[in-house]
């Protein structure tokens, strides 16, 4: 389906080269209200749903870890009190409104040391092979056009023992489906457009989490990337998945 010449954009068929470029204008739309509108999309479980994140990388003093789609920073601030001024972290994002947030979020709260910030499509990232002990990517790797090829290059930066951590929405246990289906088309458009005036994106962002692939099968791709142990852990009843694999 990756390889084909057109992709899909929430449910639309869109031209497989100009996903970026959609994709690029969500973002660019809703950066300066993102962290507002994750607390009042999740109620604020997705600090929760981070923290676990967080806590199952096991990042240590002097680690190097890598941030894909880090977006305002959330990740790469605790990242960076981990590894102390012996490690380094780099927060990495394709769009540049995105990391324009993130760097300025950081800055302001006093983290300059050991944070580099990188543009960069998770596809192809320009980093040295075996460079990370960690890589994380929360709520992105949904957004990106190919993903194989981004599990790949993933593997390929990634170091020998090192883990790899996607969190991501996912597949809701049949029993909440419902709930959710209304929450997610019926309330949350309105909710972007009354907080930031932009009802088309949170409808993308919506529609984008129902194509992404389910738990398992987003294990086996992972698997088919070159990454072994690999499993997940469900969160608030399967809406978020914590993916996590090793290369070894």
């Amino acid at each position: 389906m990756e390889d084909k010449n057109t992709t899909h954009f929430g449910y639309k068929e869109v031209p497989t080269e100009d996903k970026v470029k959609h994709v690029a204008g969500v973002f660019h739309s809703v950066a300066s209200q993102y962290d507002l509108m994750n607390d009042l999309m999740s109620m604020g479980v997705h600090r929760l749903w981070k923290r676990f994140t967080i806590h199952t990388s096991n990042v240590r003093r002097g680690a190097k870890v890598l941030d894909i789609a880090g977006g305002t920073g959330d990740l790469a601030l605790k990242f960076s009190k981990l590894v102390g001024s012996t490690g380094q972290v780099i927060l990495a994002d394709i769009n540049a409104s995105m990391l324009n947030v993130g760097r300025d979020r950081l800055t302001d709260a006093g983290v300059t040391g050991n944070i580099n910030y990188v543009q960069a499509n998770a596809e192809d990232l320009p980093f040295p092979d075996n460079s990370f002990d960690c890589i994380t990517i929360a709520f992105g790797l949904r957004n990106v056009t190919n993903k194989g090829a981004a599990l790949r290059s993933m593997f390929r930066v990634l170091k020998p023992g090192g883990q790899l951590l996607i969190l991501e929405f996912s597949k809701p246990a049949q029993w909440l489906a419902p709930i959710y289906d209304t929450y997610s088309f019926k309330l949350l458009p309105k909710i972007g457009k009354m907080f930031s005036n932009d009802e088309d994106s949170y409808r993308y962002l919506a529609e984008s989490i129902r194509m992404h692939p389910d738990q398992e099968t987003m294990k086996n791709m992972m698997s088919d990337a070159g990454f072994e142990r690999c499993d997940y852990h469900n969160m608030s009843a399967g809406i978020v998945a914590l993916h996590h694999g090793y290369k070894f």
